[in-house]
């Protein structure tokens, strides 16, 4: 695949580096951009550790409501749609090495729960967290009740409230605060790379099926 708005970098320690690159879009999810990150993701080949971050001032706004405005008349395009969002969910959720969500400001609807399918997150100051398709979709509640606990994401999966930075810290939803998140999480993943793959993967095969979400699932309509 030929990566149109997702950035690909690899590292020599085995480390690869995922920048959604929609800046002007505020990263939004759109089927190419879901599609890209679906393919790099299973695509890893020898790869031992993902980091995920956005180009801009914002980590993801979320799927692009452009499409889903364009597919309330086009059924093939909602086809589509839907395909691409369940490929983009299965891939991150069952991705067979760590994944690191660099979050370089805020992360909004699809895009917390983007943050939410990642094993860790390290933050910028100011980044924040919000649900707002609260108001009109279902979104993503065992990733996030994984996280924070049952009590705490239903409530977040019910209100559109904003989770700030701190409240995120304290509940665990944020592993760790960095100036510069991306070279933080690349010194993460760099030492997950170091330890034998094997027992690495055999770590993270726990973590997905403690997940309980079958490989057809359909996460999020």
């Amino acid at each position: 695949m030929d990566y149109t708005v997702l950035q690909v970098e690899p590292h020599d320690d085995g480390v690869v580096l995922l920048q959604l690159n929609r800046p002007d879009a505020r990263n939004a999810l759109s089927i190419r951009l879901r599609d890209e990150v679906s393919h790099a993701v299973e695509s890893l080949g020898s790869a031992r550790a993902l980091v995920i971050t956005g180009a801009g001032p914002t980590f993801c706004a979320g799927f692009d409501l452009t499409e889903f405005t364009a597919a309330a008349d086009d059924p093939d395009l909602t086809t589509v749609l839907w395909a691409s969002s369940d490929r983009f969910h299965h891939a991150l959720l069952r991705c067979p090495v760590p994944v690191i969500a660099a979050l370089n400001g805020p992360a909004l609807a699809g895009g917390f729960d983007l943050a939410t399918l990642c094993d860790l997150r390290i933050a910028a100051p100011g980044t924040w967290f919000a649900r707002p398709e609260v108001e009109w979709a279902t979104p993503l509640y065992r990733p996030l009740r994984d996280i924070v606990g049952a009590g705490l994401a239903r409530e977040l999966c019910l209100t559109a409230r904003r989770v700030e930075l701190d409240e995120a810290v304290r509940v665990g939803l944020v592993n760790a605060v960095s100036d510069d998140p991306v070279a933080t999480a690349l010194e993460w993943a760099a030492q997950i790379a170091k330890r034998p793959a094997d027992a690495v993967r055999a770590t993270k095969a726990k973590f997905i099926d403690a997940a309980g979400i079958a490989a057809r699932e359909t996460l999020a309509l």
